[in-house]
C-alpha cells in the first residue's frame, strides 16, 4: 500500500487552558494514528469528507460542513484522512483544563 501524504499541523493558540491547531490535508493526506489526550472541538473550514479509521480495522467517511462543530472526549483513537478529493482543513480546538471556578 502506498503511504499517504501527511496533513499539515500548525499551532495558532498555545495557551494553559486551551491549544488550536489548524490541520491542512492535501488530497488523501493524513493525520497518522494517535489518541487525544484532551476534550476537543473541531470546527470544519471547508466543506468535505473525513475517513476516520479507527481501532479494530474500523473505518467510516464522515460528511463535513464549514462551520458546523462538532466536540468529542478525551481517548479518542484514529486517523483522520482527508476523503474530500480536494484540499481540506479544519480547526481543532483542545480544552487543557477544567472550567474555572465561579468568582
Amino acid at each position: 500500500m502506498a503511504q499517504r501524504p501527511q496533513a499539515v499541523a500548525t499551532v495558532m493558540v498555545d495557551e494553559p487552558f486551551a491549544r488550536v491547531t489548524e490541520w491542512r490535508f492535501a488530497p488523501d493526506a493524513e493525520t497518522g494514528w494517535h489518541t487525544h489526550a484532551h476534550d476537543y472541538v473541531v470546527v470544519p473550514l471547508l466543506d468535505g469528507a473525513l475517513l476516520l479509521e479507527e481501532p479494530g480495522g474500523v473505518a467510516r467517511t464522515v460528511p463535513m460542513r464549514a462551520h458546523a462543530p462538532y466536540a468529542r472526549q478525551a481517548g479518542v483513537e484514529h486517523n483522520v484522512v482527508n476523503a474530500s478529493g480536494h484540499e481540506y482543513a479544519f480547526l481543532e480546538v483542545e480544552v487543557l483544563r477544567g472550567p474555572h471556578p465561579a468568582q
